[in-house]
């Protein structure tokens, strides 16, 4: 009953908009959350051409709110290729609002994709036209399609054709017009052609899922088969006197997986060949990553146990679809899926592999016949990510930070192997992001630093000269400059037995040693992000720098099981372990903290966090309540059990054969221990982390007769910012839950 009565009294509270503020130095909700005061610019979104040269788009001098596309060369002269007016439909009024693009290879086709529309929380639907620089012809691609419905549009390798998926079937429709070639038509809401489902989107980052053969005779496509899986429904009453649902494919713990299979098709029309790849994905593999190997007659294909400690790199004849085996890692933990992996080299003779096998991330080169393997960095460090490999130069650019974990860089080492050459200058710390042009002699660099927003260039490499700047942010950077602020110091935290864990804290203003200040943990914990790092950090950096205004101190831990670049023993330390490890490492750090700054009250000591956070804060609140006195959950997971097989599985096995593991590391389990405040957050529309795990958690403290805040936000999604208003709202919610059960300012 308690519960009830204090869900009602939060959602009949009105939002009351705060008045706006004249002190600069001074941040408001609304300042955040409801102006442009700290509106950034990104830099442009650049497609690499040769020589340094990109195209992106700018905005149109003739179409308010429209796009030109252009061609920038490498001294920053640019050329309009298509002015937004050429893409305006006969009979409408304003030009295609371009979400996406492609050219062709000479250029002279262009690939529009407009009138976008999210699917899950990645992939998105649309519109895809056609535009012929030669003739001026524009054409809207998929027939009697209707309106945003085609996925993943591009053109053929000679810009005759394009390919598409509509309807979870693959299509080639002639360039100019006419009729369509349908390669698959068992596309149905269960066989998904060409895209994904649920899980392997979320958890493998698997978007496009259909490939053009290098010579553009055949289309290489993965097919997903969800029948028999189990479904999940979310509904949303929040349109209309009945409510909606959605209902979905979600494998959760344990559970079957959607059958997977990859497949080659002639692109004119024909019979599918399959691949031969051992094994069956509903229930003991998975098959993540697939492309055609640096030819039209051979495809490489990942297939990964269900363990996710396994992975097989395989070669398959696209004629036949016989594969063979050329590569095999194992780790007695977990294995990432790469991205950066994969690059032939050698004249195809190898390609590039990521692994921990010597204890460090490095860089591998693997022979094509499965031969050898060859390691090309060393040494006590870990490649962050590889970014180009350049065999003309015999190079390889990656990200690194040897020295500093919560800080990033561009490196380049010899292919033949060597002493990595750190190319970021020495005089710029922070994090840096590089976007490489292919011929490895331009990038685009993006650098920032903690409470410093982002500056973007245009950089030669490798001697990182400045051509010219892309995205100053210098609005940004005035607005926060004039902002109250102590400085944030970065720091070390004990949590016992030799682990030393990497943090920030951020000082009230006006801050006083000799006075004791409330702190706020802002945690995450899970292998799946670093927290603790040096660049600007958004509009979460501005509400906590508002929380420092009130009178906090904020701070930030990473555990072990973080992906911070610390070397294999730290990442696979949580094996098994997640949510049991890390809160004792953040509880035991955050101690050491308190006794090393005896200016952070201990009887003031606060915790939130979001998705894996959430799940943090609720163990923390839980297992460590003589520690934590209030906590704030943002869409939690509060039984391992209730996530996806892909995500759990990986980080904590089967749950058949460990159930204890999952048991234990779930918060649910603990849920006797909360002693202090609890506000429990999650958005009833929720097809990630679903909102029945709040349900569940909430049922248990009713049971156990523990008071707390339940807060409900009615059809919105993980990310909680769907509606007007939404996210001013969550964050006026947590501030005022903090002020009332937290108080702010020195003693």
């Amino acid at each position: 009953m308690r519960c009830s009565l204090v869900v009602l009294f939060l959602i009949a509270i009105p939002l009351v908009a705060q008045p706006p503020q004249a002190d600069p130095a001074k941040l408001t909700l609304d300042r955040v959350f409801a102006s442009d005061d700290f509106r950034g610019e990104s830099g442009p979104h650049v497609h690499w051409l040769d020589g340094g040269a990109y195209t992106t788009t700018r905005p149109s001098k003739a179409h308010k709110g429209s796009s030109d596309i252009v061609r920038v060369d490498a001294a920053g002269k640019d050329e309009v290729l298509v002015a937004a007016e050429k893409l305006t439909p006969p009979g409408a009024k304003e030009p295609l609002a371009v979400h996406g693009y492609e050219f062709s290879a000479d250029l002279d086709l262009l690939v529009v994709f407009t009138n976008s529309a999210r699917v899950w929380r990645q992939n998105t639907r649309g519109d895809y036209w056609t535009y012929r620089r030669s003739t001026g012809q524009l054409a809207r691609l998929g027939g009697d399609a209707k309106p945003a419905t085609l996925m993943f549009a591009k053109p053929s390798p000679d810009g005759t054709r394009v390919g598409y998926v509509r309807g979870n079937n693959l299509y080639v429709e002639p360039a100019g017009g006419g009729a369509a070639v349908r390669l698959t038509t068992d596309g149905t809401e269960q066989v998904i052609n060409g895209t994904f489902d649920w899980v392997y989107e979320e958890e493998f980052f698997c978007r496009d899922g259909w490939r053009w053969s290098p010579d553009g005779k055949s289309v290489a496509y993965w097919q997903l088969d969800t029948r028999g899986m189990k479904t999940f429904t979310v509904p949303d009453g929040t349109d209309g006197t009945y409510p909606k649902v959605k209902t979905f494919a979600y494998p959760r713990t344990g559970e079957r997986n959607a059958a997977c299979r990859v497949g080659v098709v002639p692109a004119a029309g024909g019979p599918t060949r399959w691949l031969d790849i051992p094994g069956d994905t509903r229930t003991d593999f998975y098959v993540p990553r697939m492309d055609w190997a640096g030819n039209s007659t051979e495809l490489v294909v990942h297939r990964v146990n269900r363990l996710q400690n396994a992975i097989d790199v395989m070669l398959a004849d696209a004629t036949t679809g016989k594969a063979r085996t050329v590569l095999t890692e194992r780790d007695g933990a977990w294995l990432d899926v790469h991205d950066d992996a994969g690059a032939w080299a050698e004249k195809g003779a190898a390609f590039t592999w990521v692994s921990e096998r010597d204890g460090w991330r490095h860089l591998y080169l693997a022979a094509r016949d499965g031969s050898s393997v060859r390691r090309v960095t060393g040494g006590a460090f870990d490649v962050i990510r590889v970014l180009r490999v350049d065999e003309k130069a015999g190079t390889v650019y990656f990200l690194a930070s040897p020295d500093n974990a919560t800080q990033q860089y561009l490196f380049r080492a010899p292919l033949a192997g060597g002493t990595p050459e750190r190319v970021t200058p020495a005089d710029r710390p922070g994090w840096h992001d590089y976007d490489v042009a292919p011929d490895g002699g331009h990038a685009v660099h993006t650098h920032s630093a903690f409470g410093t927003p982002p500056t973007t260039e245009l950089i030669t490499l490798p001697d990182h000269k400045t051509v010219r700047g892309l995205a100053a942010n210098e609005k940004l950077r005035a607005a926060v400059a004039k902002l109250d602020r102590t400085p944030a110091e970065f720091v070390k935290a004990d949590a016992g037995g030799g682990v030393v864990l990497d943090g920030w804290l951020m000082k009230p203003a006006g801050f006083d040693p000799a006075k004791k200040y409330p702190v706020v943990f802002h945690v995450y914990g899970e292998p799946a992000g670093q927290s603790v790092t040096d660049r600007w950090g958004g509009r979460n950096y501005l509400w906590h720098l508002l929380l420092t205004q009130q009178g906090y101190a904020v701070a930030c831990l990473d555990n072990r099981g973080t992906p911070c670049p610390r070397g294999r023993d730290w990442r696979k330390a949580a094996y098994r372990k997640v949510g049991t490890l890390a809160s004792a490492d953040q509880a035991a750090a955050a101690r050491d903290l308190l006794k090393s700054r005896t200016y952070l009250d201990p009887g003031r000591i606060g915790v939130w966090g979001w998705s894996g956070g959430g799940s943090m804060t609720l163990n923390l609140l839980f297992r460590h309540p003589d520690l934590y006195h209030t906590g704030m959950a943002v869409a939690p997971v509060p039984d391992m059990r209730l996530y996806d097989t892909v995500y759990q599985e990986r980080y904590m096995g089967l749950p058949r054969d460990n159930a204890e593991d999952y048991k234990h590391g779930s918060p649910i389990t603990h849920a006797a221990g909360l002693k202090g405040n609890l506000l429990l957050v999650h958005g009833t529309g929720d097809d990630n982390v679903h909102y029945q795990g709040a349900e569940m958690l909430a049922d248990r403290l009713i049971e156990l007769n523990k008071p707390f805040t339940l807060m409900p936000y009615a059809g919105r999604s993980h990310s909680i910012n769907e509606g007007k208003n939404t996210s001013r709202h969550l964050y006026t919610l947590l501030t005022r839950y903090l002020t009332a059960h937290l108080p702010a300012g020195p003693r």
